[in-house]
């Protein structure tokens, strides 16, 4: 919930889902089962902050008052970044095991006193009498058999960078120390982990909470030293959680493993042959010469490059290379001034070195609110959906203020601390990975073949597990690359047209599936279309896309609906129904694509 001082509070969960409630928890049908749940630095799993208002995590789960949010209150009272200020981050954010249904290892009596509700009071089927442990203060001595610290894949304890053992901040979950955690979990018995891990390709010195430093953190070059020592000791950390498990019995015959990465990058940086670089900054609104092998993203006020003489409506921006626009009263999307605004943008050109030395398009691709839902960037909270979003040039940081610039602060400036982009549209950030092995997942070495994302994980995992969520999944069973043996019949029979259907409903309602992108083609055009006197083209446009939207939407939802019953439930697919659903997705495929190639 919302612990800002920030007023009107939000008064919806963070992650909202349908009717303003929280989206069902990943750890339920685990802990139903009979399965303690370990969380280390996963996104939505633990305890992310320290706040003791009425909706801070602190409160939430210890209470207040409580001996816990006493020191919640103190460190955040203390000086930040600082072994005081940062005490309640390393006792309680991060880590959390979320006890089985009859208790766990939360009934331990070593433990009982240490477990706290874990409330979910908006989980379908009702979440009862469940207890977890959150916080390393507690989880350590729970999972080491009493002691205060947990040691990384190296044998060092895991601490915050005041040697405090804990949690020792999200930038810091290096492979050593995330992977350090998940197998001493294992080996405490904790069956099923989830864990994230830093990326390899910043230096992670002084992220916080460590004291700050002008130099640190920051971004690496291709082939440079530390970059190259970081993924080596990522390789070692690997070598050793493998084998170590192994020596417990734990291994892919009997252990599903599975890897992956949120989405890629797209590296901001000029060249350079021997894999050393330029970690300064490069002030481009002063007419600067960066170097060739410069490194960075370049920051970009975005308002110095609309038209002079021009003023936008009053907004807010989340920055980013694909920044979303919020404009004040949320006016409808055909508001004449917000129509300007967008076609001002869709324009808008700017200096980026690592492309040309003369100005070049800042602005890839825009989606309005029309655009966003064909995306699935529409949640149940309509507060929360962007007017507008623009997808840049990675190379940009994009924002709607000056940047500060070695000593001086200017609209147009290189960074040397950030030079690895995400969350835009590009190939190298759209495009990821996913590694399995375990039992019934079949040996294919690389598979660069199969067209899958994120959502296809959850209902193969669950499957690969024997167990089932409350609700239906977007994605649908990775058949491509399990064992016939685990797979239920119904998606057996009649295997060549499930797999046509598998295949073209990836396209038709995944993001970055053909129909999608196809549209964020047509959105583009729309809204770069027209003058204030005359939008017919975006108009047309728009109604086009969200005629197709609404189609894709009732398609999608009876596919989905057959395949989690299918896959879950055993009810059979019709070869019928299918061969039509395959062809109604290929006509809609194909209107899109006509749509964005007029």
């Amino acid at each position: 919930m919302d612990d800002t001082s920030i007023t009107p509070a939000d008064p919806l969960p963070n992650m909202v889902t349908d009717g303003g409630l929280t989206t069902p928890a990943p750890w339920v049908p685990y802990t139903r089962a009979g399965c303690d749940f370990g969380g280390v630095g996963t996104a939505n799993i633990e305890l992310e902050n320290t706040g003791t208002g009425p909706f801070g995590d602190i409160s939430q789960v210890f209470g207040c008052p409580s001996a816990e949010c006493t020191e919640a209150t103190n460190a955040n009272a203390a000086t930040p970044r600082t072994a005081e200020g940062s005490i309640a981050l390393t006792d309680f954010v991060g880590i959390a095991i979320h006890c089985a249904d009859g208790g766990g290892i939360c009934a331990d009596p070593a433990n009982a006193s240490n477990a706290r509700p874990d409330r979910l009071p908006d989980e379908p089927g009702g979440y009862a009498d469940f207890q977890g442990l959150f916080g390393a203060k507690y989880v350590n001595p729970a999972i080491t058999g009493g002691d205060a610290a947990v040691n990384d894949t190296d044998g060092n304890p895991v601490t915050d960078p005041f040697g405090q053992p804990g949690f020792p901040g999200f930038d810091e979950m290096l492979a050593k120390n995330t992977l350090g955690y998940v197998a001493q979990m294992q080996e405490a018995g904790i069956p099923v982990t989830y864990a994230y891990i830093s990326d390899a390709h910043d230096n992670h010195t002084s992220s916080f909470p460590a004291p700050f430093s002008p130099d640190f953190p920051r971004a690496s070059g291709p082939g440079e030293s530390d970059y190259q020592d970081q993924l080596a000791a990522y390789d070692d950390a690997f070598q050793i959680f493998f084998d170590r498990l192994a020596a417990e019995g734990i291994d892919k015959s009997n252990t599903l493993f599975a890897i992956t990465v949120d989405e890629g990058d797209h590296y901001a940086g000029g060249t350079s042959s021997d894999g050393t670089w330029s970690h300064t900054f490069c002030n481009l609104s002063a007419g600067q010469s960066c170097p060739a092998n410069q490194v960075g993203e370049v920051n970009l006020n975005i308002n110095s490059v609309l038209p002079s003489g021009y003023t936008p409506p009053t907004y807010l921006i989340h920055n980013d290379s694909a920044p979303t626009f919020y404009v004040n009263g949320n006016p409808n999307r055909n508001d004449v001034n917000l129509r300007q605004f967008e076609r001002n943008l869709s324009t808008v050109r700017a200096l980026d070195p690592y492309v040309s030395g003369l100005p070049t398009p800042v602005t890839v691709a825009m989606a309005d609110t029309v655009g966003e839902h064909a995306l699935h960037m529409v949640n149940a909270d309509f507060r929360r959906t962007p007017n507008f979003t623009l997808f840049g040039n990675p190379d940009y940081f994009i924002k709607a203020t000056n940047t500060s610039c070695g000593g001086t602060t200017v609209a147009s400036c290189i960074d040397y601390h950030f030079a690895w982009s995400h969350g835009d549209i590009q190939p190298e950030i759209a495009t990821t990975w996913l590694g399995l092995v375990g039992p019934g997942v079949r040996n294919l070495g690389v598979d660069s073949t199969t067209w899958t994302d994120h959502v296809n994980l959850r209902p193969t995992i669950l499957l690969l597990a024997g167990l089932k969520d409350d609700y239906v999944h977007d994605g649908r069973v990775l058949v491509e690359t399990l064992n016939k043996s685990v797979l239920p019949q119904a998606l057996v029979s009649h295997g060549s047209t499930v797999g046509q259907l598998l295949t073209v409903y990836e396209q038709l309602n995944a993001p970055f599936g053909q129909f999608g992108l196809d549209l964020l083609t047509a959105s583009t055009r729309a809204l770069a279309s027209g003058t204030s006197g005359s939008d017919a083209t975006y108009v047309s446009i728009e109604n086009s896309i969200q005629t197709l939207t609404n189609q894709r939407d009732d398609l999608a939802n009876k596919i989905k609906t057959a395949l989690g019953a299918a896959t879950f439930d055993g009810q059979a697919l019709k070869q019928a129904e299918v061969k039509t659903w395959i062809g109604q997705a290929q006509a809609l495929i194909q209107q899109a694509h006509a749509l964005a190639n007029p």
